[in-house]
C-alpha cells in the first residue's frame, strides 16, 4: 500500500536533483548478492514493471547500477524485468479464482492496522470490501514472480516494484543483516521472506527483536515493494493461495506460517516524485474511519477511545473472561469485587478523570449507582453478560432500569464470535489472540492492608517504568487492591535441591540466548561442585552468534503460585546480571530478583505483566516496573537466601527470611496469573542503563547457586523440551501430591 503524498513541482525538482547528485558518490558494494558458493546469497533480482512505463524500468536500472555485488559487477547485471499485469486490460468486476480472491473485510484490514485515527460510530467488522482492479493486478504480478522463483534454481531472489529507491548505506546494512541471519539460521529455521522495504502501522508493528539489525514481525507491515524471497518461501506462498485482499495486507495474515524477518529500518523507499497508479479499495472505507498513517513506536500508545466501560451480568456468565478481554484491548480494568477502594470510589462517582481505571467489570457496589454513572459519564459504554440464549429484545436479559436497549451490548456466554460483539460496541480492532475463557471469580471482598513491616536499610527506589496500560503511574494515596481469593485444589511440589549434580528430569541447562543478552548460554558454563552447589560463569568466547558465553538453569515444570527460594552468591563484575526469576512467554509475564554487578549491594525486584490466557501474543515493554532495594551487605561476598512468594493477589520478596518488598494487584501492575517456569542465570547485559558497561577484563565472572527450594502449585502440564523430554515418572512428578493450595484459583 503506497499512500505517499503528492509532491509539488519545486519539491519534485529538488528531489530528482538529489537523486542525480547521489550518482556522483562512489558505488556501494553489497556482498550479500552474488553466486551461491561459498555461502547462499541473493542471486537474482526481479523488477515488476508495466510495459507502458519504460521510464521506470530505466530509472530502477540506474539505481541498481550504483551497487556492486560480491564479484564487483553491478546489480543491474543480475536483474530481470518482469512484466506486470496491467489493470487496463481487465473489464467488469473482479472475480475470485485460484490466485486472487477480491473480497476481504474491515476485520482483515484492522488485523494489520489495528489503530486508525478515527472509527465510525457504528463499526461492522465483517463489512465486505472489494479490491480494485489495480490491486488485483499488483497481487497477480507478485504471484507470478513467486511462481518463477518457486520453480527456479536460485536460493534467494530480490523482488522490487519499479518505483524503488535505495537508501545510502543499503549495501553495508544488508551485508550486516545477511551475516546476522546466517549466524542465527540454525536456531531460527530457514529464511522465507526478508522485508527490505516497509512502513509500519500506527503505533508500530508488534515484533520480536532477533539481533541488532533484524526483527521478526507479528503483523503490521505495509508495502511489498522490496523484499528477499527464498525458493522455499515462494513455494509456501503458492500453496497458501488465493491471495485474499491486497497482497501486502494478505501476506501479514500469513506471517504465522512463514519465517519472516525485516531489517530494523527500511532500506528501500518508494520514489515520491511519481504518483501512484494504484486505486485503493480501502480508501472509501477510510473516509469513514479515518486516514491511515504510520507514526509511533508502541502498539499501546493509543489508548482505547471509548471510556469508561461498565459491565454487569449474572453469576457464571463470563464476567472474568470479559475483564481479561478488555485488558487485552488496552483498558485498565478493575474487576470481580464487592466494592472499590475508597479513593477510587470517590474519584469515579465524582466524574473525575484522575481515577485509576477506565473499565469496571462485575463491581457489586456499582449496580446501585448506574443512574449516577450515566449522569457523570454520558459517553460511557455498558456491557451485560448473560447465560441466556434469548435476545435483549425478547427481554431475556435483565438490565439496570436506567439503561435502554440501545445503550448496551449483550454478550452471550456461548456466543461464537465474542470479539465481534465487544469490539464493534467499543469501536476498536480485535487482537490477534482468541477471546479469553476464564472461570468466573465472583465478587470478592476487599482485605485490609498487610500490616507486616518491611525490612530495608533505606526506602526502595522506584526506577523508570514501562508506559503501559497495565502499569500504574506513581500517585499519592493509591495502595493497590487486596482481595480475598478462595482456596483451590492443585498438584503441589515440594523439594530442596542442593545441586550435587544436575537432575535432568527437573532442570534444563540452557543452550540459547535472547536479544538483550550479549552471551550465549552454554551447558559448559554450569558446573556442579563436589561439595554441592552449581557455579554459573560468564566467559569471553567467540561463538559466532555471540562473543561471550553465559550460564542458565531452567525448571522443566511450570508453576502457578508458591514459594521459590535460592541460596546464592552473586557476581560483582560490572555489566553482568545474576538472576533468579519466574518467566513465561505468550503472554510475557515475569517476577524477578536480579543483582547487577555494578551494584551488588542492591537488589532489583521487578514484575512484567501482559494480559491474556495461554498463547496470547502480548510482549509489551522492556522495563517492566522495577524497584531497587538497598541490601545493607554485598551479595557477592557471601551466600544469602532470596525468596519470592507469589500468590494470586500479592507478591512478597524476602532476603534472609526478612520481608523486603511486597506488591498487591495494580500496585503498580496486576499480579501475573499464568503458569511460569523458574530460572536462575548469569549473563552479560546489552543494556548499560540496566547493568552498566561490561568489563571484559574482569571476566570470567561467576555466581554460585548453593540450593533452590520450591513449594508451589504445579501447572497442569509440564514443559516438554524436544531434545530433553521429561520422563513420565520423573522425580518432580513422583514428589507431586494432591493438597489444598495455600492461595488461589487455578486458571484454565
Amino acid at each position: 500500500m503506497n499512500l505517499t503524498k503528492r509532491m509539488f513541482a519545486l519539491n519534485r525538482f529538488l528531489y530528482r536533483l538529489q537523486l542525480q547528485a547521489r550518482r556522483l558518490l562512489p558505488r556501494q558494494r553489497c556482498q550479500a548478492f552474488g553466486s551461491a558458493h561459498p555461502d547462499r546469497r541473493v542471486e537474482r533480482i526481479y523488477v515488476i514493471n508495466l510495459d507502458r512505463q519504460p521510464d521506470r524500468w530505466a530509472a530502477v536500472k540506474r539505481e541498481l547500477d550504483q551497487i556492486l555485488d560480491c564479484s564487483g559487477n553491478t546489480l543491474s547485471e543480475r536483474t530481470m524485468r518482469f512484466p506486470a499485469c496491467d489493470a487496463r486490460s481487465f473489464a467488469g468486476s473482479p472475480k475470485a479464482d485460484d490466485e486472487v480472491d477480491p473480497i476481504y473485510t474491515l476485520r482483515d484490514q484492522l488485523f494489520v492496522e489495528p489503530q486508525p485515527r478515527i472509527l465510525p460510530h457504528r463499526l461492522d467488522l465483517d463489512r465486505p470490501i472489494q479490491m480494485s482492479w489495480q490491486e488485483v493486478a499488483v497481487a497477480r504480478s507478485h504471484v507470478a514472480v513467486w511462481r518463477q522463483i518457486a520453480t527456479g534454481e536460485d536460493a534467494y531472489a530480490l523482488v522490487l516494484e519499479d518505483d524503488a529507491c535505495f537508501d545510502w548505506g543499503f549495501g553495508r546494512y544488508v551485508d550486516r543483516t545477511w551475516h546476522e541471519l546466517a549466524r542465527g539460521r540454525n536456531r531460527t529455521g530457514p529464511l522465507d521472506l526478508l522485508y527490505l522495504s516497509y512502513k509500519e502501522v500506527i503505533g508500530g508493528a508488534p515484533k520480536s527483536l532477533l539481533s541488532p539489525s533484524v526483527f521478526r514481525p507479528v503483523r503490521g507491515l505495509w508495502y511489498l515493494s522490496g523484499y528477499v524471497l527464498s525458493r522455499e518461501g515462494a513455494q509456501k506462498l503458492i500453496r497458501m493461495l488465493p491471495c485474499q485482499g491486497p497482497v501486502d495486507l494478505w501476506i501479514n495474515h500469513k506471517f504465522d506460517a512463514l519465517e519472516v524477518r525485516a531489517t530494523r529500518r527500511s532500506l528501500i523507499s518508494q520514489r515520491s516524485d511519481w504518483d501512484s497508479a494504484n486505486s485503493y479499495s480501502i480508501l472509501p472505507a477510510l473516509t469513514r474511519i479515518g486516514v491511515l498513517d504510520c507514526e509511533g513506536q508502541s502498539l499501546f500508545q493509543n489508548r482505547p477511545q471509548q471510556r469508561p466501560v461498565f459491565a454487569f451480568g449474572e453469576e457464571g456468565s463470563g464476567l472474568t473472561s470479559l475483564a481479561m478481554a478488555l485488558s487485552m484491548l488496552g483498558y485498565r480494568c478493575c474487576s470481580d469485587l464487592q466494592n472499590l477502594p475508597e479513593e477510587e470510589w470517590v474519584q469515579l462517582l465524582s466524574g473525575s478523570s484522575a481515577r485509576v481505571f477506565d473499565a469496571y467489570v462485575n463491581i457489586g457496589a456499582l449496580m446501585e449507582n448506574v443512574a449516577t454513572l450515566k449522569e457523570r459519564y454520558p459517553d460511557a459504554k455498558f456491557i451485560v453478560t448473560t447465560k441466556k440464549d434469548a435476545s435483549i429484545k425478547d427481554k431475556g436479559v435483565s438490565l439496570p432500569d436506567e439503561l435502554s436497549d440501545a445503550e448496551v451490548a449483550v454478550l452471550h456466554l456461548n456466543a461464537v464470535d465474542k470479539w465481534k460483539t465487544v469490539c464493534e460496541h467499543l469501536r476498536c480492532a480485535p487482537p490477534i489472540s482468541s477471546f479469553p475463557e476464564i472461570a468466573d471469580l465472583g465478587q470478592r471482598p476487599l482485605l485490609e492492608e498487610d500490616s507486616r513491616e518491611i525490612s530495608a536499610v533505606t526506602p526502595p527506589k522506584e526506577q523508570r517504568r514501562d508506559m503501559s496500560p497495565w502499569v500504574i503511574e506513581p500517585r499519592p494515596m493509591w495502595r493497590g487492591i487486596r482481595a480475598y481469593s478462595p482456596a483451590g485444589i492443585a498438584s503441589r511440589v515440594v523439594f530442596d535441591d542442593r545441586f550435587d549434580s544436575i537432575d535432568n528430569e527437573r532442570w534444563l541447562v540452557r543452550d540459547d540466548t535472547f536479544p538483550g543478552n550479549l552471551g550465549l548460554f552454554r551447558p559448559a558454563n554450569v558446573a556442579c561442585r563436589d561439595a554441592g552447589g552449581a557455579v554459573l560463569s560468564v566467559r569471553r568466547e567467540r561463538l559466532g552468534v555471540r562473543d561471550f558465553s553465559a550460564g542458565s538453569i531452567s525448571s522443566r515444570e511450570r508453576f502457578l503460585y508458591g514459594r521459590f527460594e535460592t541460596t546464592l552468591q552473586a557476581s560483582k563484575v560490572p555489566g553482568v546480571i545474576t538472576g533468579f526469576f519466574l518467566h513465561r512467554d505468550s503472554p510475557r509475564q515475569e517476577i524477578d530478583v536480579e543483582i547487577v554487578g555494578k551494584r551488588s549491594d542492591c537488589l532489583m525486584v521487578n514484575v512484567f505483566y501482559n494480559p491474556g490466557t495461554e498463547g496470547a501474543r502480548f510482549d509489551y515493554g522492556y522495563r517492566g516496573a522495577p524497584t531497587t532495594i538497598r541490601l545493607g551487605f554485598d551479595a557477592s561476598e557471601l551466600p544469602h537466601r532470596f525468596a519470592i512468594e507469589w500468590g494470586p493477589d500479592e507478591i512478597r520478596w524476602f532476603v534472609d527470611d526478612q520481608l523486603v518488598h511486597k506488591r498487591v494487584n495494580w500496585a503498580p501492575t496486576p499480579i501475573p496469573q499464568l503458569p511460569m517456569s523458574l530460572h536462575v542465570n548469569l549473563w552479560p547485559a546489552r543494556s548499560r542503563e540496566l547493568a552498566g558497561r561490561l568489563a571484559p577484563r574482569q571476566l570470567p565472572a561467576t555466581a554460585t547457586v548453593k540450593s533452590i527450594a520450591i513449594e508451589a502449585n504445579l501447572a497442569t502440564s509440564p514443559i516438554y523440551d524436544r531434545e530433553h523430554p521429561v520422563a513420565p515418572n520423573s522425580s518432580i512428578q513422583r514428589t507431586a501430591l494432591r493438597a489444598t493450595a495455600d492461595a488461589g484459583v487455578s486458571y484454565p
